[in-house]
């Protein structure tokens, strides 16, 4: 399984613009000429494919008209002086360089390098490649001779850097633009770029490396982060005082499985149980209830058909997890429309959401969790549309609703009341099945249980959750059920 990011990155993360800013920042305000911080770049990338492909020893690089190409300029010169067999490809002409990038392309010529005065069909005489093609600046669809250069790197068999960020890719959506170079390797400069992170950004940039380029921290200060990136599941939630009962770590109510559907609540309820939860309740149809447990017989599930059977159950509760197959029929109505009327904490995901885009309400104190079509129904829109801008789409969802929301989906996204959404990088494809949605409520609404707060519980429920799928995934992705979390889960609580 391919590594998703480095486990130095830092938190902060930014849009392009944002970078740009600094950028200049460091330029005009600290004095670090552009030239210098070109040349940093180009030591920082190839000191990182180095150290990734040690043993390659040939290299293409094909490079832009703007300091993209400049970079990869300087990665070639850089190459060309350690031995290496180098080819570079410059798409646009030297003679229409300009600054910096000129200057890196003198450069290089000084050092004894050559260009070809044509871009293949493919880059097979390589080991390695470097995309210096398109910049961060990118703002449309990439055609002409851009896009067939970049359907070309895409055939490449070898290894692909790229540096700042894939050509193709929108820097602050991570969004491919018509086509985008798929890279093993990305070398990011100044400020982690937001769109690396999130949507098809993961599968384009492959590996993430940071380098500041040597700028001192008030670069990075002289601009706000636009958003967070949350680091890898590396420890447990705190220990337990030795007189802990049950009592001390909550009760959480799953309501939901409706006819057919009984599996989803079954699932939500024991992934709470599997964090920590201290008591766990089930409300469902009647005529499975007395079944429901029987693999898991420490969960307590009442068959409910009335708001007022539910009432008694909610009294006791202190979470409540609701959706997970609750469908969307007027029992499903009626045990939601109750369950909305209490102050207790919610997990709201699946029909629960469904059920909430046809009646649309604001909460402070609960958690939504939808993936891009459930967010798409909540804001009246399609689910394309929404993974066009996964940012701007969580921002609205929790302006809209309020509380916490939990956009699921590569690269998932959290937000809460200060708008500032947090990354979680955890995760694989395998994850891509039925009832996972279902095991993730029961993780946040577990640790919701267990008294923490509302944004904690929901950040640690994603990062713990995609991170027991990528345990449970070593095995491999294919076939990867829910159920198969589980085990994992407890593990990773008890680090």
């Amino acid at each position: 399984m391919r590594e998703r990011y480095n486990r130095s990155l830092p938190k902060d993360l930014y849009r392009a613009e944002d970078v740009r800013a600094m950028d200049r920042y460091a330029i005009e305000t600290v004095g670090i000429p552009g030239i210098e911080l070109m040349r940093r770049a180009g030591v920082s990338a190839f000191v990182a494919l180095r150290e990734r492909w040690p043993e390659a020893r040939t290299l293409s690089a094909i490079c832009g008209g703007g300091n993209n190409g400049g970079d990869a300029y300087v990665v070639a010169r850089l190459a060309h002086e350690a031995g290496m067999d180098v080819r570079v490809y410059p798409v646009a002409p030297p003679n229409s360089l300009k600054g910096d990038a000129l200057t890196a392309y003198q450069g290089y010529r000084a050092a004894g390098g050559g260009v070809l005065d044509f871009i293949p069909a493919d880059f097979e005489g390589a080991e390695v490649l470097v995309d210096g093609l398109l910049g961060t600046g990118l703002d449309r669809e990439v055609s002409g001779l851009y896009a067939e250069v970049i359907k070309a790197v895409n055939r490449f068999s070898g290894h692909v850097a790229a540096l700042d960020i894939p050509s193709g890719l929108h820097a602050d959506t991570g969004v491919a633009l018509g086509v985008a170079i798929k890279a093993d390797l990305t070398v990011t400069f100044i400020g982690l770029k937001q769109g690396l992170f999130t949507g098809e950004g993961p599968e384009y940039a492959g590996e993430v490396v940071f380098a500041d380029l040597g700028t001192p921290p008030e670069v990075r200060h002289s601009v706000k982060p636009s958003a967070m990136l949350l680091p890898q599941w590396e420890r447990g939630l705190p220990s337990r005082p030795r007189y802990a009962h049950k009592g001390h770590f909550g009760h959480v109510l799953v309501v939901g499985g409706d006819h057919g559907y009984s599996g989803a609540a079954r699932m939500a309820a024991e992934a709470a149980a599997r964090v920590g939860a201290g008591l766990i309740s089930v409300a469902t149809r009647r005529a499975h209830a007395d079944s429901l447990n029987l693999t898991r017989p420490e969960l307590m599930c009442h068959g409910v058909e009335t708001a007022e059977e539910l009432r008694i159950l909610l009294e006791r509760a202190t979470v409540i997890a609701v959706g997970p197959g609750l469908g969307r029929s007027e029992w499903a109505q009626t045990l939601l429309g109750a369950a909305l009327k209490t102050d207790l904490p919610i997990v709201a995901d699946a029909d629960a959401l469904n059920l909430l885009a046809a009646n649309p309400r604001k909460r402070d104190n609960w958690v939504i969790t939808p993936h891009p079509g459930e967010a798409a129904r909540l804001l009246n829109t399609s689910s394309a549309e929404i993974q066009k801008d996964r940012f701007t789409a969580i921002r609205r969802l929790q302006a809209q609703f309020g509380g916490v929301a939990v956009l699921k989906g590569s690269g998932s996204l959290i937000c809460g009341p200060n708008g500032l959404p947090s990354v979680c990088t955890a995760g694989n494809p395998g994850m891509a099945s039925g009832g996972m949605g279902d095991v993730l409520t029961g993780v946040i609404a577990g640790l919701l249980a267990q008294r923490i707060e509302l944004f904690e519980a929901a950040a640690l429920g994603a990062q713990l959750h995609g991170a027991a799928g990528d345990e449970a995934a070593k095995t491999g992705e294919r076939g990867l059920l829910a159920s198969d979390l589980m085990d994992s889960l407890r593990r990773l609580v008890n680090l």
